[in-house]
């Protein structure tokens, strides 16, 4: 699936790539900037299954040859200009871990950051990538309450003295370097890797201060996000995706995994009496994704005594019929699709088509957005 719209925005000024390898399919979208706002000139998916002999939406652990193959089909395909880019790397890929530290200068906080995250990296600090962010406490936002000397800062630990959150990342070398091989062998120029939890948050999440969830469900696994401030707060994987209701209907109704994909984008949870076998197997899988959702919802409530506002929807696998009424009763909270095309001007009859596609492509999107603003 490609669309270009490259002859109705023209194709002179400089554009860039987001490029998004998920465990099913590769999404691409390129946009350009245009008076300050940014211009959507094309964007494609295209399966990963036919490139490892298996159905399209099954998940895939392809070698970097086959992936590079795939890129340049789909840039071909999506007739892309550009091979400036930003690169989403899986989450799985890396290691998120919330640490405190106690307070110190500014030009220790690396290593201490350093030391303290050993304690959480199971690994040699010389094979993995690291990166990390301050995180703010609650009482240094400028709308929070004061204390009693009428100023805010930071809470203390037991010896008084203040300490400092701090959100680290960790990638292995090696998972990098395989993605710069990808890169190189499909023409791109990369300026940045970037672990697609951050991108799906520049794309979907708006500024304000509430707490949202983003709920991204894809073929291999789903991935949940709570995010305040546009800060990112808790972050977990449950190992169930798209492709498990995939063969659970293929195996319960006895049909081939192709026929049961089929089936499930047919009619979802919304068929009918005649369908009811099918929607009561999808469910099956649904309750367990939703029981482990609410308990990471009830972790943060728990910790911050705070409730989550809304939950934002992304990822194939939640374009499944149905899915949003079930899951608005499962978390009794607003649900919505993210419309991550809505940050960047498009056709405007094409609106309904690209607001339907947008849970797909919101890495893409959050990747070409950060990609774009480097651009003079």
């Amino acid at each position: 699936m490609a669309f270009s719209f490259t002859s109705l925005f023209g194709s002179k000024d400089q554009s860039v790539l987001g490029i998004d390898v998920g465990s099913s399919s590769v999404k691409v979208v390129e946009i350009k900037k245009k008076r300050g706002r940014a211009v959507l000139k094309t964007y494609g998916e295209l399966a990963l299954g036919p490139y490892a002999s298996t159905e399209v939406g099954r998940a895939t652990n392809l070698p970097p040859d086959k992936i590079a193959e795939a890129i340049k089909d789909i840039l071909r395909e999506a007739k892309t200009t550009s091979t400036a880019c930003g690169i989403a790397l899986p989450f799985s890929s890396s290691l998120i871990s919330f640490i405190t530290i106690p307070p110190v200068p500014e030009k220790q906080l690396a290593e201490v950051i350093q030391l303290e995250a050993r304690k959480y990296i199971p690994v040699p600090m010389n094979e993995v990538l690291l990166d990390w962010s301050l995180i703010p406490r609650e009482d240094n936002y400028a709308n929070e309450e004061e204390d009693d000397d009428g100023k805010s800062g930071a809470k203390e630990n037991k010896g008084g003295k203040a300490q400092q959150d701090v959100l680290v990342v960790a990638i292995h070398n090696e998972f990098i370097a395989s993605y710069q091989q990808i890169m190189a062998n499909s023409g791109l120029q990369p300026t940045f890797y970037e672990i697609e939890i951050f991108s799906a948050i520049r794309a979907v999440v708006e500024q304000g201060v509430q707490a949202v969830m983003i709920l991204d469900m894809g073929a291999r696994a789903t991935k949940l996000y709570i995010v305040e401030r546009g800060i990112l707060r808790t972050a977990h994987i449950i190992n169930r995706g798209g492709q498990d209701i995939t063969l659970a209907v293929s195996k319960s109704l006895s049909v081939t995994v192709a026929e049961a994909e089929n089936m499930k984008r047919l009619y979802g949870l919304s068929g009918g009496p005649e369908h009811k076998d099918l929607a009561n197997i999808i469910m099956t899988n649904l309750d367990y994704i939703f029981y482990e959702s609410n308990a990471a919802l009830l972790n943060y409530q728990k910790k911050y005594g705070k409730n989550v506002a809304k939950v934002i929807l992304t990822g194939g696998g939640v374009l499944l019929k149905g899915f949003a009424d079930i899951a608005k009763v499962s978390f009794q909270t607003d649900i919505f699709y993210a419309n991550p095309f809505g940050k960047m001007e498009t056709p405007a009859f094409f609106e309904q088509q690209l607001r339907e596609a947008g849970p797909e492509f919101a890495v893409a999107i959050g990747i070409a957005l950060r990609r774009l603003s480097e651009t003079q």
